[in-house]
């Protein structure tokens, strides 16, 4: 290709290196962007892309990209919670259908409770009921536990403890907290317990994130992009891409004083571990 859809901020020494997108709403993107990011990724040197589901509609999307691109494309089917329950009817449709495809998925994934969403709420005076959220998370926690998938998590702060009080409840050891914010102790908490985090473009310039970068196990530790999510810093005004792993990759390699490559490897063996590519 004369150009690509996304170019790295500089030459890397590792640019050999495979790498994995640990999350990415690939269904998100225009369809004719889907492709060619896909093949550009590839083309980068990505081994696999982790695409996360946001409801049915999304799930059946990532299962017929995962078909047209088999072994790079690696679907999570779930519900994400940043929006409004899906009715009893929408659930169980959901639930069944997660449960006949369980086998071309990694992961149940993205669930887990609404926190923007209500504190949005609550700074606009309105009342929020999380009952609901959380019941159907438990439904899908089930799921997995049945199935014996892993879990893609979207639990920052307060809501990262209920969601490892619901994963102790479930028996569920395998979780994956995706572009995790939260308290000293519940980073404590999930860190003893085995849980794996993932980390974005903003670890080049959030001091929270580089924080808990700095912190979190080693062999507990991915990267993402949650494209198409846009980015800030070196990223801003830049479409986000899974080529950007590589940059997340190396800042985190900086901040343990290690090489990029080694940084590189480490994040890939922990995702492909963790999913069992």
């Amino acid at each position: 290709m004369d150009s690509l859809f996304y170019a790295a901020s500089g030459p890397r020494s590792d640019d050999r290196f495979p790498f994995i997108d640990a999350h990415i709403h690939l269904d998100l993107y225009e369809e004719a962007v889907q492709h060619r990011l896909i093949k550009e990724a590839a083309e980068l040197g990505a081994a696999a892309l982790i695409g996360v589901s946001m409801d049915l509609a999304s799930s059946r999307k990532n299962l017929e990209l995962s078909e047209q691109y088999p072994g790079l494309v690696i679907p999570a089917f779930g519900y994400h919670p940043e929006q409004p329950v899906p009715s009893p009817t929408e659930t169980e449709a959901l639930l069944s259908w997660i449960e006949e495809n369980a086998s071309s998925m990694a992961a149940v994934g993205e669930i887990g409770l609404p926190y923007y969403s209500r504190l949005e709420a609550e700074e606009r005076g309105e009342a929020f009921d999380l009952s609901p959220y959380i019941e159907l998370l438990e439904q899908l926690l089930q799921l997995a536990g049945r199935l014996g998938k892993p879990v893609v998590l979207h639990a920052v702060y307060d809501d990262a403890d209920l969601v490892c009080d619901l994963l102790d409840r479930h028996g569920i050891e395998k979780a994956h907290f995706h572009w995790f914010k939260g308290p000293e102790h519940t980073v404590r908490r999930m860190a003893e317990r085995g849980y794996f985090v993932s980390f974005t473009p903003d670890l080049l310039y959030e001091p929270e994130i580089m924080d808990l970068a700095r912190y979190y196990p080693a062999e507990l530790v991915m990267a993402e992009t949650d494209g198409p999510w846009p980015f800030e810093g070196p990223f801003t005004g830049q479409p986000t891409h899974p080529g950007m792993v590589r940059e997340v990759a190396a800042a985190w390699a900086r901040l343990h004083g290690i090489t990029e490559a080694e940084g590189s490897r480490i994040l890939f063996n922990n995702t492909r571990r963790f999913y069992g590519i």
